[in-house]
């Protein structure tokens, strides 16, 4: 089996960009109500990377693009999707070859103005005779959606792979939200409010001094419940001769990100994908549980461990496989479970589902077909018994190498208080409507000018 980067992936997708004018409702002054709102009509919208012309430029762009298509009452909007790129008008740069525009994603109503704005990063992004130094773009949204972008200034220290992974919340509590990048293999905190003239909150590197710790993915979300966002880093620590891959809690205050509890993930890494992340009560008991995707782990056969949140931060772990009582399948090298890992309540029950991608799963011996384990939260938190598995055969015939699962999102669309399900092949993305019994194929929606990762 193979291991392909969403870049890879990209080389065989297919797409035409389109730029719409989107008309709304007026917003009010106050932060948007969602994160991902753009135009400020009360509905979420969907961002996802879109790298069909990142090679040949010929829908006048390359170098990275980022599809958003709008939410509505009764879903959303296909038919008139924008496409956001450094050549698209108000937005910082040029596109060039072998940048990353889209390659990472995050949003938040940055500025305070009632619609959500888009963050870019672009973490290979050449910058003066600098390569790879990379660029992180907010795109900011409006009553049209989103317009015109400012690029963030990276401290120094933070250029080398600027906007290699992003998280927004509102980690000090002020209401302001605020913006964690990872650059330089540091994670840095800047501190909201932003504006489009360029200016930030101070700004603060969050490290592990003299420890040999690396910060490599981000995962933003409320744990210990006290209202406050909190941070998780996912890192590579060197230590007695090895590369450990360990998870790192940084407890949300008002004086900014404090360093909490540490959980070993790897004890001995030699390479491969590296874990991802992402937060949600599965047991609502108040307290956001921290899913962490490890595909590499055992040859590849792949692992989620949930580390549970409580009052005083992340306590205790339980892992799901392949093997665990109730989950379809079986173990195999390389197949990658937990390649993609999102959470939300898919059923509208109260209960935070998780989907968990299986990209590279050999399916009635057709290699990397693919598929999606769904997780859903109840008492005690997620049980194997309680999943279900979802196959490439949703999205039409079975086919080989489609790698069905390999980006995963669970947002309420709609707004019928049940999670959509987002996911993607090699080929196509599409949207599996949430119902009472989860998401199902029935009223499937494709997704127009798909590349491969979602927002977050």
């Amino acid at each position: 089996m193979r291991r392909r980067t969403s870049a890879a992936l990209a080389a065989s997708l297919l797409a035409a960009g389109l730029t719409p004018l989107v008309l709304s409702a007026p917003a009010s002054a106050a932060v948007a109500k969602h994160y991902d709102d753009f135009n400020g009509d009360g509905y979420r919208d969907l961002a996802y990377g879109n790298y069909s012309s990142s090679i040949s430029g010929t829908d006048g762009w390359k170098g990275g693009a980022v599809t958003v298509v709008y939410g509505t009452a009764s879903g959303l909007d296909t038919a008139h999707p924008q496409v956001v790129h450094q050549d698209s008008a108000g937005i910082p740069g040029t596109g060039e070859e072998d940048d990353g525009f889209g390659d990472s994603l995050s949003s938040a109503d940055l500025n305070k103005d009632g619609y959500a704005d888009l963050v870019v990063g672009n973490y290979a992004e050449k910058v003066g005779t600098t390569d790879h130094r990379g660029t992180v773009t907010i795109v900011w949204g409006s009553r049209s959606g989103l317009s015109g972008g400012t690029n963030l200034t990276p401290k120094s220290g933070a250029g080398g792979y600027f906007g290699a992974d992003l998280a927004t919340g509102d980690f000090t509590g002020d209401g302001s939200p605020d913006l964690a990048v990872i650059g330089g293999e540091e994670a840095w905190l800047y501190r909201g409010p932003f504006t489009k003239s360029g200016s930030t909150g101070t700004v603060s590197k969050i490290d592990k001094a003299d420890a040999g710790w690396s910060s490599n993915r981000l995962a933003a979300g409320k744990v210990n419940g006290d209202g406050k966002t909190d941070l998780v880093i996912l890192g590579d620590q060197f230590s007695g001769g090895t590369v450990q891959v360990r998870a790192w809690f940084l407890k949300g205050s008002s004086s900014g990100l404090t360093s909490g509890a540490t959980k070993t993930l790897e004890t001995d890494w030699h390479g491969g994908l590296g874990p991802n992340a992402v937060i949600g009560d599965f047991d609502k008991d108040g307290y956001g549980d921290i899913a962490i995707g490890r595909p590499d782990k055992d040859n590849g056969k792949g692992a989620v461990t949930v580390w549970r949140g409580t009052s005083s931060g992340p306590s205790g772990s339980q892992t799901f496989t392949q093997a665990t009582a109730g989950v379809s399948g079986s173990p195999e090298a390389d197949d990658n479970f937990g390649y993609a890992v999102s959470a939300a309540d898919a059923n509208g029950d109260g209960y935070a589902d998780l989907a968990v991608g299986v990209p590279f799963e050999d399916v009635s011996g057709m290699e990397d077909q693919g598929g999606i384990h769904l997780f859903r939260g109840g008492s005690g938190g997620l049980a194997g018994t309680r999943s279900s598995w979802i196959p490439q055969t949703v999205t039409g015939p079975a086919d080989a190498i489609t790698d069905f699962g390999f980006a995963v999102r669970l947002r309420d669309l709609n707004g019928d208080g049940k999670a959509d399900l987002t996911t993607g092949t090699s080929g196509i993305g599409v949207l599996l409507p949430g119902t009472s019994n989860g998401p199902t194929a029935t009223g499937l929606v494709e997704l127009p000018e798909f590349g491969a990762n979602f927002l977050d």
